[in-house]
């Protein structure tokens, strides 16, 4: 009898396209409930603790194995996951529970980690929510050694798309890479550990697939498992036209990905001679390298925030010279713009803790926490100053709302230098700018542009500070357009204004990897764009098939539209063919 075909909707989380059999992966259950006896319970923290401390040494070894393979990147999420083994803050909260409830340690531990997980899921941040798993993962490693069961099984014998409720980053890991044809998840997030290993890996994967796991229950084991890592598609039981769409689909993909490299070295040139140049925003020096093959020419934002993350105590200044100096050595000479630290209430790490906020994106994060905790930034200067020896350096500090704002960094900056001659270190020139976000900061750009020499547009909040859009609020998608015409007369505003302090500007939001809205860029007069290195090729593209007379005449036009709707439409008709 024929399978019926059944097509879900997830969401893309790594591009590639696979088909095959498939394996539902999961562990042996944990037992639950479990007591300890009364005067047991010293006994059983100990347990827990050392329990922990192997834990915290396995994930050590998987992190040396992972970055011993060429990823050193996701090598070190396995270092953050044993230092999370080793966190105070899981394990005293199971060793309370221990004395406080009578748990044993595998209850303790699974109900200490679920604690913490539930309250990373209730922040209003995509990606520390994400990292809710990261501790479950931990937790759970540790309730398998505390209970005998192998915390690595052997779950992938043969090659096979691997489905699954959620994985954990280290069973990721551990599973063969060579078996892996593609992952399904039912629930899970693109910027989960899980979807980043996979991208790292080149390993297709959609996450979010409601209902993949009883689709496949009613189809059967036989039952084949296609998926678009691209679209987020998936398709249960494909019959004949969905395996021909999916085969030429991933022959389509293979040739665009040797496409992009052999364009890598074209110029971003209107047709009428107007040079952009495109650069990459990297999250971890890892992906410095990856991005330049794609022919970013330099990083036009580097997001630090991942050295302070999912750790008990503050990365050293050494240690943030050496990961700071790696990126600016991937890129040869090109420029790397470092962004300061951007975090807030909403963002709370335990080595810096800061008081709730109804409204942490109005509150004190960013640059601000510089006024009260100058010497968090002055660290972080003195690093970029010392890694500016291998090459070009720019700084830009986030959340700036005026030139006071701007003279803050501008002192901290001479903080850095000044200690680091009196200490003898040596140390290189370093370019100091700004991030446009909020509307302020343009509005009152001519009177302090010229204390810069840089400024770059992060459209994602200007968007959001300009129309009034939580930018986590799905009900106000509609508004979420950074072609709005009111954010390009801010962006107008910008372009005019740098132009008239003779300093350079860039963006760096999303909208910069937005063939159309790169286009309506150029017209507006921006002349360096930043974006995921993914979205490089097609910007590239558009601007090679583009003239940019004909841009900044329908940029004019876009100004006094109605909508971002309207606006988009203008610059999509100009794109070219896939």
């Amino acid at each position: 009898m024929a399978m019926t075909e059944g097509r879900l909707a997830g969401v893309a989380a790594a591009p590639g396209v696979a088909r095959g059999a498939w394996v539902h992966v999961r562990r042996r259950e944990l037992p639950t409930g479990g007591r300890v006896a009364p005067g047991a319970a010293e006994a059983e923290e100990a347990r827990l603790r050392d329990a922990a401390n192997r834990a915290a040494d396995d994930l050590m070894a998987l992190s040396e194995r992972v970055g011993a393979e060429g990823h050193e990147d996701e090598a070190a999420i396995f270092m953050a996951h044993a230092a999370l083994a080793w966190d105070p803050a899981l394990i005293d909260a199971a060793a309370a529970r221990i004395r406080d409830e009578s748990e044993d340690g595998v209850a303790a531990i699974q109900a200490a980690g679920a604690g913490v997980a539930a309250m990373l899921a209730a922040l209003d941040d995509e990606i520390l929510s994400a990292r809710g798993a990261d501790v479950v993962d931990v937790a759970d490693r540790i309730a398998r050694l505390l209970a005998g069961l192998p915390v690595e099984e052997s779950l992938l014998p043969a090659p096979a798309v691997v489905v699954a409720e959620d994985l954990s980053p280290s069973l990721t890991a551990t599973l063969p890479r060579e078996h892996m044809l593609g992952i399904v998840l039912e629930a899970g997030s693109p910027t989960a550990h899980a979807a980043i290993l996979a991208r790292a890996y080149g390993i297709p994967a959609v996450v979010g697939a409601r209902g993949i796991l009883a689709a496949l229950a009613a189809a059967g084991s036989r039952a084949e498992l296609a998926l678009d890592g691209t679209t987020g598609e998936v398709i249960v039981a494909p019959g004949a036209g969905a395996i021909a769409d999916f085969d030429a689909r991933a022959a389509r993909f293979a040739d665009s990905r040797s496409h992009d490299l052999a364009e890598a070295s074209l110029p971003a040139v209107t047709r009428d001679g107007v040079e952009v140049t495109l650069l990459a925003n990297i999250g971890t020096p890892g992906e410095a390298a990856p991005a330049r093959a794609l022919g970013a020419r330099g990083v036009g934002l580097f997001r630090t925030e991942f050295l302070f993350l999912e750790r008990t105590t503050p990365p050293s200044e050494d240690e943030q010279a050496a990961a700071y100096r790696e990126a600016v050595e991937a890129f040869g000479g090109d420029p790397v713009t470092i962004r300061l630290l951007d975090i807030g209430g909403d963002k709370p790490i335990p080595y810096l803790p800061m008081p709730a906020e109804d409204n942490p994106f109005l509150g004190v994060r960013a640059l601000r926490l510089a006024w009260d905790r100058p010497e968090i930034f002055v660290t972080q200067l003195r690093a970029c100053y010392r890694a500016a020896v291998a090459g070009p350096v720019k700084v830009m500090a986030p959340m700036v709302a005026d030139g006071g704002d701007a003279s803050l960094l501008l002192e901290l900056a001479a903080r850095a230098r000044d200690g680091l001659a009196a200490d003898g270190v040596a140390f290189g020139a370093v370019d100091l700018g700004v991030m446009l976000e909020i509307p302020s900061a343009i509005l009152s750009s001519d009177s302090w542009f010229g204390d810069v020499r840089f400024a770059s547009l992060g459209t994602n909040d200007l968007t959001q500070y300009a129309l009034a859009v939580d930018r986590g609020n799905p009900a106000l998608e509609r508004y979420r357009d950074a072609m709005h015409p009111a954010v390009l007369r801010l962006i107008a505003m910008s372009a005019e204004s740098a132009a008239r302090a003779g300093i350079s500007l860039s963006v760096c939001g999303e909208m910069g990897g937005d063939p159309a809205a790169a286009l309506a860029l150029v017209g507006l007069g921006v002349r360096q764009l930043s974006m995921g290195a993914a979205s490089l090729p097609a910007v590239r593209r558009a601007i090679r098939s583009a003239d940019a007379g004909e841009l900044r005449a329908l940029a004019q036009t876009a100004l006094g539209d109605r909508s971002a709707a309207d606006a988009r439409a203008r610059f999509t008709a100009l794109l070219p063919s896939a």
